[in-house]
Parts: C-alpha cells; structure tokens; sequence
C-alpha cells in the first residue's frame, strides 16, 4: 500500500528554520515529480515547491530564496529546508509524489505536517 510519511513540523519563532522530510513506500510506479504544497488557515492548498527526477525545480515566488527543496532517490524521499520563516509561513505542510514531472490534485499526497511559526 503507497504511503507517503512527513516529519520535521512543529513550532518555530519567526526567522527560524525548520527541515522538514517525507518518506515514500509502497509505490509501485517510476516516481517523477516529489514536492511540497501547503495550506494555511482559511486558505486553499498551494504549491510549495517541486523536484524532478532529474533535479529540475520549481518554487512559489513567496518562498525563493528561503526555501530549498532536494530529495534522495534512493530513498524514495523528498526534503524541504525552511529558513528565514514568517508568520505567514504557518500551515500543513503536504508531500506529494506523481510519475509525471507535474503533480495534480490526484497524486499521491501525505497526510501532512503542522508548521506554525510564531511572531
């Protein structure tokens, strides 16, 4: 059974760091796309940021530059640095993973990890 396992969240002061990991298993197709999307109170979920297998990426204009996405293919894991956090920051954060280099609503996506950075 596919399962996608997040880890890292928690509580963090503005301009802090937080690193966060998910760990993929049980997926049965070629993994392409791995990325990160969040959703804030109130708000839709939105992409974060997004690695290829060939180690393209992609990242929302709010956090270039502060933000750095990587993964592991051998270990099927997909890693999201987050530096100088905001407020504004604060959200579940959502892994997601899709034999395509794009991911659409769906893919395989976590259960998610509270990320909540405090003023």
């Amino acid at each position: 059974q596919a399962q996608l396992v997040e880890s890292g969240g928690g509580l963090v002061q503005a301009g802090g760091s937080l690193r966060l990991s998910c760990a993929a298993s049980g997926i049965i197709f070629p993994i392409n796309a791995m990325g990160w999307y969040r959703q804030g109170p109130g708000k839709q979920r939105e992409l974060v940021a997004i690695i290829t297998s060939d180690g393209s990426t992609t990242y929302a204009e709010f956090v270039k530059g502060r933000f750095t996405i990587s993964r592991d293919n051998a270990k099927d894991t997909v890693y999201l640095i987050m530096n100088s956090l905001k407020p504004e920051d604060t959200a579940v954060y959502y892994c997601a993973l899709s034999p395509r280099a794009t991911i659409i609503p769906g893919d395989y996506f976590g259960q998610g990890t509270q990320v909540t950075v405090s003023s």
